[in-house]
């Protein structure tokens, strides 16, 4: 099978699944507000308020993974958009009457929410192994709403997570 052959199959089933995950317009008020909830957690405020806030009141192991996740957010927030800006991927297609959330950006390959979201709750997790259930599912299901609030194929926030677990290990090893 030739690349482009693998790849346009991958896109495919990305898509098929995005069709049957996407919130649709008769979703119900309180999911959508649900999803759309869970979403801010991958966001630029909570994501850096979580790793600074800890970095500048935290002492001892919490502040250590606080600098680790403050250095693994800049390097995995530079990945996610030099390959947004080298991929180019459109968003999905949904009517605007149908999204739930407004797009950050018009690229949807890889997913900024998902990578931030997992890489400090992966950072932490690391840290705190007794806190990674809760961190774990929490930045995997705000990956989840990105779908689900029709911002982003499954494939993009794979792929941020994929961004957000390299980032992790290497900054571990590095740091």
């Amino acid at each position: 099978m030739t690349n482009l052959r693998l790849i346009a199959l991958l896109d495919a089933r990305d898509r098929a699944l995005f069709v049957r995950w996407v919130l649709d317009a008769t979703a119900p008020a309180r999911q959508a507000r649900f999803w759309h909830l869970l979403t801010h957690a991958g966001g630029a405020r909570v994501t850096i308020m979580g790793a600074l806030l800890p970095f500048l009141f935290g002492a001892g192991s919490l502040r250590a993974a606080a600098a680790q996740a403050c250095i693994a957010l800049a390097i995995s927030h530079g990945i996610v958009h030099l390959m947004k800006r080298s991929v180019l991927r459109a968003r999905p297609a949904v009517p605007a009457s149908a999204l739930k959330v407004t797009a950050p950006d018009q690229f949807s390959f890889p997913s900024g929410h998902s990578s931030a979201a997992l890489t400090v709750a992966f950072t932490y997790s690391l840290a705190f192994p007794s806190l990674a259930a809760p961190l774990i599912g929490l930045a995997t299901l705000t990956g989840v709403s990105r779908v689900r609030l029709g911002v982003h194929y499954p494939g993009d926030v794979l792929a941020g997570q994929g961004i957000a677990i390299l980032t992790v290990l290497l900054v571990r090893a590095l740091v």
